[in-house]
């Protein structure tokens, strides 16, 4: 490993570091992660690696997995400069600039999707995130007009479980609903209508997409008649609703185990 020793934290070389405090990637598929877990995980599932910025402490502690990785700059410096070039505090040792996977295309996902629209929280994108990659849920689906799964909250709150994920940004949802349709998924939308199905009494098919709505209105009328199929978790009276991070979790972990 040859090592660059930073001197000057406002080297044009660095400036990636800077720019991505507020934003979630460029054009080229970059994207900043923070944090020893977060960075050594998406290191472990190949995430391609431009430069990492850390302290010498982290690169002595993480040699053997630091070596697997090719055409990569390390960035040495100290826990002074990296709080000077975020801006803020920081309680972490390391930063990586990597760029994201290659986007999954539809005919290419799994049999178990979760599908997300309109959700506005990053925070909940990293959270159903990590919870799909613990159940099993290996694909994930989000629109073009949200928070990016790779955006740095995002894969902060996901631990960086979003890179064991085949992930598909889509650009009009009714289309790609469609589409999966034709490609044999039945579509589960997760809303509490009149005529819903009780999450503990659904039957789910061996291949399957489960639909999420914004966290505030949920899923559009237009968007719920193209479902073939309402699901709603069971709930105390006088509770409208549970958070759509929550929410998410218990019904694929129904929908993955359940009998």
């Amino acid at each position: 490993m040859n090592f660059t020793h930073i001197h000057n934290i406002h080297a044009q070389e660095l400036s990636i570091y800077h720019q991505f405090r507020e934003h979630a990637f460029k054009a080229d598929g970059s994207f900043v992660a923070d944090s020893p877990k977060v960075v050594n995980l998406l290191i472990e599932e190949g995430i391609e690696v431009s430069s990492i910025l850390a302290t010498q402490e982290y690169y002595n502690t993480h040699t053997s997995l630091l070596e697997t990785i090719d055409n990569a700059t390390f960035y040495v410096a100290t826990k002074e400069q990296m709080q000077n070039i975020v801006g803020h505090k920081i309680h972490h040792n390391v930063m990586m600039h990597g760029k994201r996977p290659k986007e999954s295309t539809l005919d290419t996902l799994g049999d178990n999707i979760l599908m997300l629209d309109e959700i506005s929280s990053t925070q909940n994108i990293g959270a159903i995130a990590r919870s799909a990659a613990a159940i099993g849920i290996d694909s994930y689906l989000l629109p073009s007009y949200g928070p990016h799964p790779y955006s740095r909250r995002a894969l902060r709150v996901s631990m960086g479980h979003i890179a064991m994920l085949k992930t598909h940004i889509y650009t009009d949802i009714k289309e790609t609903i469609n589409t999966l349709k034709n490609n044999g998924y039945r579509i589960y939308a997760a809303e509490v209508t009149d005529d819903s199905t009780p999450l503990a009494s659904v039957r789910v098919v061996d291949k399957w997409v489960l639909l999420m709505g914004h966290e505030g209105s949920g899923l559009s009328q237009d968007v719920l008649n193209l479902c073939d199929e309402v699901v709603s978790i069971e709930m105390m009276e006088g509770v409208k609703s549970f958070n759509v991070g929550i929410a998410a979790s218990i019904m694929m972990y129904q929908f993955k185990y359940g009998k």
